[in-house]
């Protein structure tokens, strides 16, 4: 089970509260999906399956580079790819989102030339993904790799 956006920043602490949980369960279980369905309803929390990879390319490498976190009988816990939830938190462009972004650098949990090199990577396919302006996204990503756009 992959946690992602507002999940993160409350378990890396950046954060003190999120509106929902994001998750990636892979592979999908029916057994896993009715467990959570269950705890949101019995905790009363936002559940959404919602990961990077729906909403850009997926990165390369992804399954790879997401951080453990603990294995809770048969599940395993990770951060997902900080680096494809930095992308995915760029493209969106919300001001938390940024924020989200600027602590993932603050805390080294991501590089800024990496970072780039990993957009590179999915912008031979953004065309798969009509709701996102490639140009723009490319400036956001220069952006927050060199604030002073110097590039």
């Amino acid at each position: 089970m992959y946690l992602t956006g507002g999940a993160t920043a409350i378990l890396e602490g950046w954060r003190a509260e999120a509106i929902d949980v994001d998750l990636k369960i892979v592979p999908e279980s029916d057994a896993l999906l009715l467990a959570v369905s269950s705890l949101r309803w019995n905790l009363e929390i936002h559940v959404e399956l919602a990961a990077p990879d729906q909403f850009l390319p997926e990165l390369p490498g992804w399954a790879d580079r997401s951080a453990f976190l603990e294995r809770i009988g048969l599940v395993s816990f990770y951060h997902y790819d900080f680096y494809a939830q930095a992308l995915a938190k760029i493209e969106r462009g919300h001001q938390q989102d940024l924020v989200d972004v600027r602590e993932m650098l603050d805390r080294r949990r991501i590089g800024p030339f990496q970072l780039l090199r990993h957009f590179e990577e999915i912008e031979p396919k953004l065309y798969r993904f009509p709701a996102v302006d490639p140009k723009a996204f490319r400036r956001a990503v220069e952006r927050i790799v060199d604030p002073r756009g110097g590039n």
